[in-house]
Formats: C-alpha cells, sequence, structure tokens
C-alpha cells in the first residue's frame, strides 16, 4: 500500500468507497476488502451503512489502528449541536470510540462555515475525532476552511477521474498541503470503455479501470476511494502498486481535459 502524507499524518493511498453498500452486503464487502489488505475505509452518515461497516470492523482481524476510518456529516445537520449529535450518533453506529477522520459532506447555504468548524474542532478537542476535513468544496470554500479551523484541514474529497477538470483544486491541495481524496474515481465505470485507456493498459498488462486509478495515485497529493463489492474487482482495484504510467501517458490522460496548466504541470513534474 501506497500512502499520501498531509500534516505529517499518512493516509492510505487506495481506499474502499462504500456509497450504495447497505446492511449485509456491505457488511460482507468491507471484512472482504480488510482481509485483502485495504486499510483505508470511507462512509457516511448519509450513506445508510455504518451500523454495518461497524459490524465488519468489530469482526476483523485487523488492528484498529491500522485502519483509516472515515465518515460525514451531512449537509442537513451543519449547525454546532447538530455536528455534535450527528458524530455522537455515527460513532455509536459503528462501534468506535472516535474516527480517524470526519468531513462536511457537502457545504450548506443556510449555516455559516465558521459554526461547523468550530464544532468540528470541538470533537478533535474532546478525542473523538483524530482529523478534520471536508467533501465537495471548491477552492474558495477550502481555503475558508483553512482560515477557520485550529486544525488542519486534511483533505477535500471530490469527484476526480479522467473526464473530471479539478486542475484549480489540485493545484491548490498540492501548494497548501492539503490531500485531494478522488471519489467515482472509475467515473461509474465508463472508463472501462475508453480506447485510450484501453491501449495504455495493454502496454502494462493492467486494465483501463487500473490504469485510471494508477493515473491518480502517481499525482501528488491525491488519494482514490473506488466502490467496488464483487471479489474479482475488490483484488483488482487493489493490484495498481506493481506499475507506473510514464510521463507522456499521464501527459496524454490530462490532454483529454484540455490540457494540464503549466504551474500544475511543474508541480507535478510533468
Amino acid at each position: 500500500m501506497e500512502y499520501v502524507t498531509s500534516d505529517q499524518t499518512r493516509l492510505p493511498a487506495l481506499g474502499l468507497g462504500t456509497y450504495r453498500l447497505r446492511g449485509e452486503t456491505c457488511t460482507k464487502t468491507v471484512s472482504r476488502a480488510l482481509e485483502m489488505g485495504y486499510r483505508h475505509i470511507d462512509t457516511a452518515e448519509y450513506y445508510d451503512n455504518q451500523a454495518a461497516i461497524g459490524k465488519a470492523l468489530a469482526d476483523t482481524d485487523v488492528d484498529r489502528d491500522d485502519i483509516f476510518l472515515t465518515t460525514k456529516v451531512w449537509r442537513t445537520n451543519l449547525a454546532h449541536d447538530d455536528v455534535l449529535q450527528s458524530a455522537r450518533q455515527s460513532l455509536e453506529r459503528l462501534g468506535l470510540d472516535a474516527v480517524d477522520l470526519l468531513l462536511i459532506h457537502w457545504p450548506s447555504r443556510s449555516v455559516p462555515l465558521a459554526e461547523t468548524i468550530d464544532a468540528m474542532n470541538e470533537l478533535q478537542a474532546a478525542g473523538a475525532v483524530a482529523h478534520i476535513g471536508v467533501s465537495n468544496f471548491s477552492v474558495d470554500q477550502l481555503e475558508r476552511a483553512r482560515e477557520r479551523s485550529e486544525t488542519p484541514i486534511l483533505t477535500n474529497q471530490i469527484e476526480y477521474n479522467p473526464y473530471t477538470d479539478q486542475a484549480d483544486v489540485l493545484e491548490y491541495c498540492i501548494e497548501n498541503d492539503v490531500v485531494l481524496t478522488a471519489y467515482s474515481p472509475l467515473a461509474k465505470g465508463k472508463v472501462s470503455d475508453d480506447e485510450m485507456l484501453a491501449e495504455i493498459a495493454e502496454r502494462h498488462g493492467k486494465t483501463p479501470a487500473q490504469v485510471a486509478l494508477r493515473w491518480l495515485l502517481q499525482q501528488e497529493q491525491v488519494a482514490a476511494i473506488p466502490k467496488a463489492s464483487s471479489p474479482a474487482h475488490l483484488r483488482a482495484n487493489l493490484d495498481v502498486f506493481d506499475f507506473e504510467l510514464t510521463d507522456e501517458e499521464m501527459t496524454e490522460i490530462f490532454d483529454r481535459q484540455e490540457g494540464l496548466p503549466t504551474r500544475l504541470r511543474r508541480a507535478l513534474g510533468l
């Protein structure tokens, strides 16, 4: 497993997304993923699967200290007291004393960001949350969150894949030591039918999906959380650390997004 580091915190670069996984299917999937070597599990109160994940965590032989668990507060619960209650309920469902990372799932249009960040900082001070972050934030929103928080914003979790241009956010994250965590990294399966990715994959003896994940993981400050449930897909997504894309292949994929800004190209070493 490779890791992404922010403010001396090591985050497993590849994790398991669990959106739309529920009940026994979710429990079995998380248990299987942990057995295979996954150490980064992503959930949210909105996903309605925290109890199922908690069961997998309770049953696994993997040490809790080796698992990085992320959850999120839904946008209707971002007022100060609601954040505290939401976090407590998430911990109860997960069967944990603390989570490794708590995110604002979506920015609110009605609750001041400062109110939410203050509550999250309180949870950190109380030991219920190790790190905090955000999700689906623009550069401006991320900057305001960082300015308000007493502790570092570890990540901004956003949709990022070969078809989604996030150059501005990525450049900001690189410059400010924030991890960009990519959800929907396989574009809901779209990458599997991509001719360009298939050509690159053939050169490496890999699949287009594995190339898309490798493209993300070779970028500075980027982690990815693909969702999978079948054993074959779980193994395939994890099997991306034994090859590297060339600079030309990296750039070829970037260029489908109308090119790569010069400053970001320099930051990525391309």
